[in-house]
């Protein structure tokens, strides 16, 4: 029976370490869990929350340590015998099957069945009674690869809650979630603390560190710097054991000098209707964002001016040519670059080298060709020093981008803007799920393109990114633009007030 406040800790490590060839993730850490607490995870990418919490799921063996459980050492051969034990783990990156239902994702592994025959009706039951409790509003026999990100993100919250919990472990979980979503699962968190379950939680996120943490337990390269209480600390004090030196200012200044237009869409529909009627410009020297709450129609919009969906209506105008049907391949040829904010299935090619992802999309210019043949030599050459000027964790180019931590898989879609010089870059999400030291990086690297007159469109549902990076910002509700705002007209007010319907004149 689940007891709310023990003091002792029931999930532990005692010096736990895990190496890779080359590489040792983690280094003797230990790690004290609670029951009935918030323990955040905090680090840069790379620093092994990841791993740490891999081994505590079940999903890696470590190579050193023990991990104990109610004071006994356990191992954890998988993750199937760390769930008999009532740990479940939500990772950051999905591990649904897309041709499968929401019903089948959740019960995999742990099907309704009597006698060996499976039992549909009452495994459909179940499944409805868990996302009743979670108030997740989701259709047990929808098709997963037909649900939105936030929606797949519910379902893998959902798994963890098939059986009773004794620990849950959360990897970044709201990175994909609404605001009404993110206060549906903090709700979900107070009353599993009410019942004395413990809390892992992963998250880059100040505020929700300050909003839900008990206790917070930094990791820098592998190693334990510090556990500390997450309410009194504060953003300087964290960041700092986090890096292990003062960051400074996490928006730079930006000096806009905004020349021409350079990226326009004209009355823009897409033919999936995600798109409707949009009118939108762009100029060198500007940040302009894109507003929204997730599914409004912002990304569908950066993608549909990169030509990666198909229009029904409306055209773009790039450098002052028009394109009725634009498809990226041209758009790259005419200097203009989208960055996804899904990196591992639709930004990364996850089983090449760094190398390539890098060079990817400037395959015909020099010096990674001479227009004819490809050079390896040039290649490496320039990869080498993109890769340098963004500091990329291992600086190793024939490194597949599947074995770079998060922020690092970022950094190599980032270094693909360096390849050739673009006269405009749509940033979809770029910071979703990296560390406070590299989206610092991440905005220097953004304010650099545009003080060097790259026109830039940011799309993000971080707030502070809009107010703090923006020239001008257009918000998107229901696949339209809702209103332009520019200069002061820039607030967390004005914007959220066009979230939801069309203003009355």
């Amino acid at each position: 029976m689940n007891r709310k406040g023990d003091d002792i800790a029931f999930l532990e490590t005692v010096a736990l370490s895990k190496t890779y060839p080359g590489v040792r993730a983690l280094d003797g850490v230990d790690f004290q869990l609670r029951r009935g607490e918030v323990h955040i995870l905090f680090g840069e990418n790379g620093a092994g929350k990841s791993t740490l919490i891999s081994l505590l799921a079940g999903a890696n063996q470590p190579s050193g340590g023990e991990i104990r459980f109610e004071g006994e050492a356990v191992t954890l051969a998988s993750v199937h015998h760390a769930r008999d034990l009532g740990i479940s783990a939500v990772f950051q990156e999905f591990s649904l099957i897309p041709q499968m239902t929401v019903a089948e994702n959740i019960m995999l592994g742990a099907e309704q069945s009597r006698c060996g025959i499976l039992q549909p009706q009452l495994q459909r039951k179940k499944v409805e009674g868990i996302l009743e409790s979670l108030d997740f509003h989701l259709d047990p026999d929808q098709r997963v690869d037909r649900l939105s990100r936030a929606e797949q993100q519910m379902v893998e919250i959902a798994k963890a809650f098939r059986s009773d919990l004794n620990v849950l472990i959360l990897d970044e979980p709201t990175a994909s979630l609404t605001h009404h979503e993110v206060e549906q699962l903090f709700c979900i968190i107070a009353r599993l603390k009410e019942k004395g379950v413990g809390i892992i939680y992963i998250t880059h996120r100040m505020a929700e560190i300050q909003e839900i943490g008990d206790r917070i337990t930094i990791l820098r390269d592998g190693k334990l710097i510090a556990t500390r209480d997450a309410k009194t600390s504060s953003q300087e004090e964290l960041v700092q054991l986090m890096t292990g030196r003062e960051v400074g200012r996490i928006f730079p200044a930006i000096q806009f000098n905004p020349a021409e237009t350079v990226l326009q869409a004209e009355n823009l529909t897409s033919a999936d209707g995600g798109v409707m009627d949009v009118s939108l410009s762009v100029k060198r020297g500007e940040i302009v964002g894109l507003a929204g709450l997730i599914g409004s129609g912002k990304s569908r919009c950066g993608q549909a001016c990169f030509g990666a969906v198909p229009l029904r209506g409306g055209r773009i105008h790039f450098k002052g040519q028009a394109f009725s049907n634009p498809s990226p391949r041209r758009m790259i040829e005419n200097g203009l670059l989208y960055l996804p904010s899904d990196r591992r299935q639709e930004g990364l090619m996850m089983m090449r080298p760094a190398r390539e992802n890098i060079s990817i999309a400037s395959l015909q210019k020099e010096p990674f060709s001479n227009g004819v043949f490809l050079s390896r030599k040039g290649e490496a050459r320039a990869v080498r020093e993109h890769a340098d000027r963004l500091k990329l964790v291992p600086n190793r180019i024939d490194r597949t981008a599947e074995h770079f931590s998060g922020g690092n898989q970022q950094k190599l879609m980032l270094a693909r803007s360096l390849a050739q010089r673009f006269d405009a870059v749509i940033f979809d999400e770029p910071t979703v799920g990296v560390d406070v030291g590299t989206r610092v990086a991440i905005y220097a690297f953004i304010k650099e393109l545009c003080e060097n007159g790259a026109g830039i469109v940011l799309i993000s549902s971080d707030m502070s990114e809009i107010l703090n990076l923006t020239r001008r910002v257009y918000v998107f509700y229901r696949g339209r633009v809702q209103v332009e705002l520019r200069g002061g007209d820039i607030n967390e007010t004005n914007i959220l007030s066009h979230f939801f319907e069309k203003q009355a004149a």
